[in-house]
């Protein structure tokens, strides 16, 4: 058996005359001529070493042999085979597959494991790796084009393809429930410069937005900073009574909502932005299917995966 030299046309030829029992509908259903079947039909059962058909003891048609009907049953499983791979192929081209880097700041972290399990719901065949990072290196890397998608606040300048808003994104100062300034309905700013201030380390989102309110409201004072390297940690120290802190909202959800942290009441508070979904592309380069299809996805949920917080 010359496995080599059997071809895709000679599987079909053997497919329509086994359908239809005759060389003339073969010929029909593949819109060829019956000698052009006929021709294929000898070529594979050359290539085979066997033949595959054999007329009806009436002389109405032909039906296949034993080694014909193998045959088939190998045609039949390559056309399945090959059905399978158009319609891989084609969702690749849709973007229902394929493999998408959403890459996010660390206070994303706190929803962004829901909103990946939203997306495996909706679009399954979608492979989403997850990086977290701060703002500065999550810019760095769509930069660099290592992140096909990334959340975040405010948008950068550079590396845009496009910056779809979210959902809101509430920043407060928390403290300690028993803390003085968390029985208070305001504050009084000069009050609030004499505090300690747990903050994130440079190039954290949170931590800019922190000095620019800071800044607006210290009137040339500035308070006692500690830098700590992540939300984990300043939540911890600040239940210590190491000092307050001003965070994203939804990274301490849990532990206002269980009295765990007191959220301070005032002026310019709550400090109000939008989460950002951002989609990296060099300079002519498109943006892939899968990656076009997880935004419209993460776009049309609206936000359902963030935490409900009421200010």
């Amino acid at each position: 058996m010359r496995v080599d030299a059997i071809t895709l046309k000679q599987l079909r030829a053997l497919l329509a005359v086994a359908e239809t029992g005759s060389l003339t509908g073969a010929a029909d259903l593949l819109h060829q001529t019956p000698p052009t079947i006929h021709s294929q039909i000898k070529n594979l059962e050359g290539a085979v070493g066997e033949a595959l058909l054999e007329r009806a003891k009436d002389g109405t048609g032909f039906h296949p042999t034993t080694a014909g009907q193998e045959m088939l049953a190998a045609a039949h499983r390559i056309e399945a085979n090959l059905s399978h791979a158009e319609r891989q192929i084609l969702a690749l081209a849709e973007g229902r597959r394929g493999h998408v880097v959403l890459g996010t700041v660390s206070t994303a972290k706190y929803f962004v494991p829901r909103l990946v399990r939203l997306l495996q719901d909706r679009i399954p065949d979608v492979e989403i790796s997850l990086r977290v990072a701060n703002r500065s290196e999550v810019i760095q890397a769509l930069g660099r084009g290592e992140y096909d998608l990334a959340i975040m606040g405010r948008p950068p300048r550079s590396v845009i393809h496009r910056a779809i808003p979210l959902g809101p994104h509430p920043h407060g100062i928390v403290l300690p429930p028993d803390h003085p300034l968390a029985q208070e309905d305001g504050y009084a700013p000069h009050r609030l410069m004499q505090e300690t201030f747990l903050s994130r380390e440079e190039g954290s989102g949170t931590r800019i937005l922190m000095e620019r309110f800071i800044e607006r409201l210290g009137e040339g004072q500035s308070p006692k900073k500690v830098e700590m390297p992540s939300n984990e940690t300043i939540k911890q120290a600040v239940l210590a009574g190491l000092g307050i802190a001003f965070l994203s909202l939804h990274t301490v959800h849990d532990e206002l909502e269980a009295g765990r942290l007191a959220l301070l009441r005032g002026r310019d508070l709550p400090v109000m932005r939008h989460w950002y979904l951002i989609t990296g592309a060099a300079d002519g380069e498109e943006v892939p299917p899968a990656t076009q299809l997880c935004a419209r996805e993460i776009d049309a949920l609206s936000g359902a995966y963030l935490p409900q917080f009421k200010t």
